[in-house]
């Protein structure tokens, strides 16, 4: 028998007796843990629970409230979708696009049908049959030739591609019921505890659906994105044109020496969609409408830059963009409302002087000059000096602020006056057919790279905010994006590969034995896949110039 050692569990607080060898699972049995863990943290770092204990460790087991364990049961549950896939259709390929209306669109591609309904509910059934047979997921690992040649004979081509860009000497895979499969992190010790899924038709493919985060015992509802899907579909037909749909793709373009050529044709989409957005614009002005235009959108989506790229175009038809900022609307600090631990919520619509900003917003539109506020973040009040604006002929405003989407901002204003803008980095490369790039990972990363340059913010104290704004995302920006007249996908193709430069060592400035430390150990396995790309050829009017520096535009 083994040297008897000792575990200490965040969760009870107390150092627990273990045998060497023992999994997690195994621990886990004997504490009273109160929930089934779906994963668990062992020295900050999120680990399966399959994962053996030879030494003193750290122990933290997660719920499913976990951002950590909620990526685990959706990984986990897109191999029992493939292993379904496999079973009934093997001579189609699963392809896990991206997320949408609270779930994650995928297609079947050489299905000799269109997916019906009753394709789906075979999947379901399968998949339902996999989960009550409680089968293992096992996680694996061995030189990266022999598992290529896995993936070769399972014609995940791929995963092989990828695998031959990154030139890993050995690589962690999963085995369930006979099939091999790659995840960007870490899966459950076996399908039993994906309980709560569902699937449904969706356009060309259906939806997957995992737990409600709000109530884990039920999937979520249905939220309608038709024009967030038409806005992901455009840029995935551009991948398609390109040939660089997944990073082992884009991987082989950067080592064949293409990237300038990417870069250029990335950049030329940003402006051609920005400008035809201006076209709509002035169009609308010309009819009457749309003298102010609301650009909106999440954290790190490069609302900035939009507005500014935007107000070019607008000029180049003859319009007169004014800037309006609506972060000077805030109220004094001690009128702002404080979120659920006290501290001031500055994503609140609340924070806002609605009632200031509607009435000097229609005396603007009534040709009256008028006097615009100042902010002062060090005093927390607001100033004026002396500030005006009045809109003369061809004028148009142009607001940038997270609440533009929001009917109640601009409650008071004549609807055919306003123009709405959706800015966000709706990520469509995938890192394989099994695997996305999560929109969100890519805004943080951009925050952590712009914090650190600009605000002197270390990528810890970004990575433990991530949390608070997130949450003012969902409860003040996404439930509004389909009020949006025209929506911008900020995302460059080319971006990871660039931001790899500089996030790479931020993140390693992460101290170890902090709880920030496991996103950024994640988000570096995460860019490991990406080979580096030079920003040189990138231009000083890019979008991404916002985070990096370098940008022709004054911030």
């Amino acid at each position: 028998m083994s040297d008897q050692l000792k575990i200490y569990c965040v969760n009870t607080g107390h150092y627990v007796d273990i045998q060497g060898g023992e999994t997690l699972l195994d621990i886990a049995g004997r504490l009273p843990l109160g929930f089934d863990p779906i994963c668990a943290r062992v020295n900050n770092k999120t680990e399966n629970l399959r994962f053996q204990v030879f030494m003193p460790k750290m122990v933290e087991y997660l719920p499913k409230t976990h951002p950590s364990a909620e990526r685990t049961y959706v990984r986990s549950l897109c191999m029992v979708l493939y292993r379904a896939v496999s079973k009934l259709y093997p001579s189609c390929t699963l392809r896990i696009s991206h997320s949408i209306s609270k779930g994650y669109y995928c297609r079947l591609i050489g299905l000799e049908h269109e997916i019906d309904k009753p394709t789906v509910e075979a999947l379901k059934a399968e998949m339902r049959a996999i989960i009550n047979a409680d089968l293992p997921l096992k996680r694996k690992e061995r030189l990266t030739e022999d598992v290529i040649k896995i993936f070769n004979d399972q014609g995940l081509t791929d995963k092989v591609r990828l695998l031959r860009t990154i030139h890993d000497l050995y690589t962690t895979y999963y085995r369930l019921d006979g099939i091999c499969d790659s995840y960007y992190g870490t899966l459950a010790a076996s399908t039993g505890i994906l309980d709560v899924f569902d699937l449904q038709p969706y356009k060309q493919g259906f939806l997957l659906y995992a737990y409600d985060k709000d109530c884990p015992s039920r999937t979520p509802q249905h939220v309608t994105q038709e024009k967030m899907y038409q806005a992901f579909t455009e840029h995935l037909e551009f991948n398609n044109i390109l040939g660089v749909r997944n990073v082992g793709e884009l991987n082989e373009a950067v080592l064949q020496g293409r990237s300038p050529m990417l870069i250029n044709v990335a950049e030329a989409l940003h402006e051609k969609m920005i400008a035809r957005i201006a076209e709509d614009i002035t169009e609308r002005y010309r009819q009457g409408g749309a003298r102010i235009v609301m650009i909106a959108g999440p954290s790190s989506s490069g609302k900035t830059t939009t507005t500014k790229r935007l107000a070019i175009q607008l000029m180049t038809n003859l319009l007169k963009p004014q800037m309006v900022s609506l972060d000077n609307y805030f109220v004094d600090r001690v009128h702002t409302p404080k979120d659920e631990t006290g501290d001031y919520d500055y994503e609140s619509l609340y924070a806002l002087d609605l009632e200031q900003f509607n009435k000097d917003l229609n005396d603007v539109l009534d040709g009256k000059e008028v006097m615009l506020p100042t902010y002062n973040f060090q005093t927390g009040e607001r100033e004026y000096k002396g500030n005006t604006i009045k809109l003369e002929p061809g004028s148009i405003l142009l607001i940038e602020g997270i609440h533009g989407l929001n009917p109640e901002l601009t409650s008071h204003i004549e609807e055919k006056m306003k123009f709405r803008l959706y800015v966000s980095a709706l990520t469509t490369l995938s890192i394989d057919d099994h695997n996305w790039v999560p929109t969100t990972d890519n805004r943080l990363l951009r925050r952590i790279i712009r914090d650190h340059k600009y605000r002197g913010v270390s990528a810890a104290e970004t990575i433990r905010r991530w949390p608070s704004v997130r949450r003012g995302e969902e409860k003040w920006i996404f439930p509004y994006q389909e009020n949006a007249d025209a929506t911008f996908n900020s995302s460059l193709l080319f971006e990871l590969g660039v931001m790899k430069y500089y996030a790479d060592d931020l993140l390693r400035r992460v101290p170890r034995d902090i709880p920030e430390y496991a996103e950024a150990y994640r988000l570096q396995k995460f860019l490991s896949y990406f080979q580096p790309i030079e920003e040189s050829h990138i231009p000083s009017t890019s979008l991404l110039r916002e985070f990096l520096g370098g940008s022709s535009f004054k911030y």
